[in-house]
């Protein structure tokens, strides 16, 4: 019995030290992605009895594999993957052999699907792309081998598959292995295996087929037991990006997080990103203990001999080993989301365990995957790929991805949805005489004549909104400032940009030194109508909450705003910058509404110019809305229909 339990725990132990290889498969539709993972896991016995049934009797009823065994069944999980025959999304699976541990990713091989495609192989080590030896080397292949290249995968697997059809030609094998390597010249492939099978007879999955005595390689098991992947981790450059700063006391500090690459051992200088403070490694520990060293991809907790401030996003790094601290730089990007980029959002953008705000500043090309051409356009939608120039509002602790796939890649979400829009991998820095906005001699000619660098039309695209004055007039106590303050409130809830402007604030500013004199009155609105223009030539709405008594006065006010010398307000609707709003309520209801007693003190002559008692207030004759100040709420909700209807707000 002793015995016994000795033999299970070496086993387990022997297990454990198993190194794990995560790899993908990709080809065109039929190539046979899927029956090859499956016939793989079913030679190599790794399918449990109940697995077996259950295939046997999926292959009768729904398989495409005639007589024999759909052994694509196995990884197309999904109903409409079955009932097509396709794969749509990415299946998983993990099996293990006396050498070595695996994890593959089944990718679809439509172009439709590239995100998905994407997203399998972000952490593979080897790629196998299948081939159909019936039709050779197609446009799929290419593309395939594009985004292998381009997610950096070192090693690739080109297998030829259903060589059974092709009488297990020697001469039709090596004229696609020939097609292909005249193709690959073109990109950046370390290593390159061919080897032909069939997925569906199983020759050359786990073992040696006697149908192609040619062959003189290793059947596709061996070769993925044995090939040496430790290599392609970054040994050299250590990065530690924190993700957690552990204080359980007061006697104990130390910083949490996972080693991207490098080594690190007890007793070496490592400096702190941004702060460059400098300190020695006190100890590293893990939950079984400590550690004399520690490598990628190993979680640990390292103690310094200093206390210096380090935060989460913050990097360990060695003091003569440094990557790149920078704010602009540029990338390829692969688009993940349905929806259109949109060239004005400003972005999250996620890099290791630092989180920032990041905008797109120039898309320098995109890559049709299909032909490895050029192109160009304004912005991404979904599965397009581009080159380009970010910038990010806090600097970045980054390597180019083909050094580092970690601390090279990164993700955008959008700030809205929360959506991963994007992902990326770096490829160096940008020198700031090559940054998309540099000054221009166009650009200094605006400057001095004061104009700006960013049309309206931009700041209205990055705020989804138009910038607009609504203009709340009526009689003092009709309602207007519980109407606007009220607005304000909703459409900052809905992430509007939006001032508000009412004749108190004002007045206890900008118009300080001004009385309630006619000709001061019109100065009064003509600052605010200046102002309004300002803000809203930045896309900022501007709310204003005026008493605003005389319609000559609402004219002169509406020109300003608008932009316009023959602003004729009497046969215009207004529907430009320029919206007014009447809060029609009567004397007697504003005389009871007046938070401020001025009618009362209007009465006993100690005031005057108090519209509706001692000078006329002037009805809008070209309100685009007339609201009732007696109902407040139902004034709220016909403006913010009124906004909606109109595309004012987003």
């Amino acid at each position: 019995m002793h015995s016994t339990s000795l033999n299970i725990q070496q086993y387990l132990d022997q297990d454990q030290k198993k190194d794990l290889l995560r790899l993908l498969t990709a080809g065109s539709v039929d190539d046979g992605k899927s029956t090859l993972i499956g016939r793989l896991l079913f030679d190599s016995k790794k399918l449990y009895d109940d697995h077996l049934a259950a295939l046997e009797r999926d292959s009768k009823r729904i398989g495409h594999a005639g007589e024999d065994i759909d052994y694509a069944l196995l990884m197309d999980g999904l109903k409409a993957e079955r009932e097509q025959g396709i794969t749509i999304d990415v299946a998983y699976r993990y099996f293990s052999t006396n050498k070595r541990k695996f994890i593959i990713a089944d990718t679809p091989g439509h172009e439709q699907y590239t995100r998905n495609m994407v997203t399998g192989a972000s952490t593979a080590n080897l790629a196998i792309i299948l081939v159909d030896a019936r039709k050779g080397i197609i446009t799929q292949t290419k593309r395939h081998t594009f985004l292998v290249s381009l997610l950096g995968i070192k090693h690739i697997v080109l297998a030829v598959n259903k060589m059974d059809l092709m009488d297990f030609s020697q001469e039709v094998f090596d004229q696609i292995c020939n097609d292909y390597k005249s193709f690959i010249t073109r990109l950046d492939i370390p290593e390159i295996t061919f080897i032909p099978l069939s997925a569906l007879k199983g020759d050359n999955v786990v073992d040696l087929s006697d149908k192609m005595p040619w062959y003189h390689g290793k059947s596709l098991l061996e070769h993925l037991e044995n090939i040496h992947i430790a290599s392609d981790r970054n040994l050299e450059d250590f990065r530690y990006p924190v993700q957690f700063v552990l204080r359980p006391s007061i006697d104990f500090r130390g910083f949490s997080g996972k080693v991207s690459s490098g080594i690190i051992r007890k007793g070496d200088e490592v400096m702190a990103l941004p702060s460059g403070k400098t300190s020695k490694v006190k100890s590293i520990i893990t939950y079984d203990g400590e550690l004399e060293y520690a490598h990628a991809p190993q979680s640990v907790t390292l103690t310094l001999e200093d206390e210096i401030d380090i935060s989460r996003g913050e990097m360990l790094v060695l003091p003569n080993n440094r990557p790149k601290v920078e704010q602009h730089f540029e990338a390829m990007l692969v688009w993940m989301d349905e929806k259109a980029m949109n060239s004005n959002t400003q972005f999250y953008i996620k890099h290791n365990s630092n989180n920032t705000k990041a905008r797109i500043d120039k898309i320098n090309y995109f890559i049709d995957v299909n032909s490895l051409e050029q192109y160009h356009k304004s912005h991404f939608e979904l599965n397009e790929i581009g080159r380009v120039v970010i910038t990010t509002v806090k600097p970045l602790f980054f390597d180019a991805y083909k050094k580092n796939r970690q601390t090279g890649s990164f993700i955008l979400i959008d700030p809205m949805t929360h959506n991963t829009v994007a992902v990326g991998m770096i490829i160096d820095k940008v020198r700031s005489k090559d940054l998309p906005f540099r000054i221009s001699d166009i650009d200094r000619q605006k400057i001095v004549r004061g104009q700006n660098l960013v049309n309206q039309s931009e700041y209205e695209g990055r705020y989804g909104q138009k910038g607009v004055t609504l203009w709340i007039t009526g009689l003092h106590g009709s309602g207007k400032n519980q109407l606007a303050y009220t607005l304000e409130k909703k459409l900052f809830d809905r992430g509007a940009v939006v001032v508000l402007l009412d004749g108190k604030t004002v007045r206890a500013g900008l118009s300080k030194e001004l009385d309630y004199s006619l000709s001061d009155r019109v100065e009064h609105l003509r600052r605010v109508a200046h102002l309004s223009k300002m803000l809203n030539d930045k896309g900022i709405i501007t709310i204003c909450s005026f008493v605003s008594p005389d319609e000559n006065i609402r004219y002169q006010v509406a020109e300003i705003i608008n932009g316009t010398l023959n602003f004729e307000l009497k046969t215009s609707n207004l529907k430009n910058r320029f919206h007014l709003i009447h809060m029609d309520a009567s004397l007697d209801f504003c005389k009871q509404n007046d938070a401020y007693g001025l009618y009362d003190l209007a009465a006993k002559g100690e005031i005057l110019n108090i519209p509706g008692i001692d000078i006329p207030f002037e009805n809008p004759k070209n309100a685009q809305l007339i609201l009732d100040g007696t109902k407040a709420e139902e004034a709220v909700a016909e403006l913010m229909k009124y906004l909606e209807d109109n595309a004012l707000i987003s």
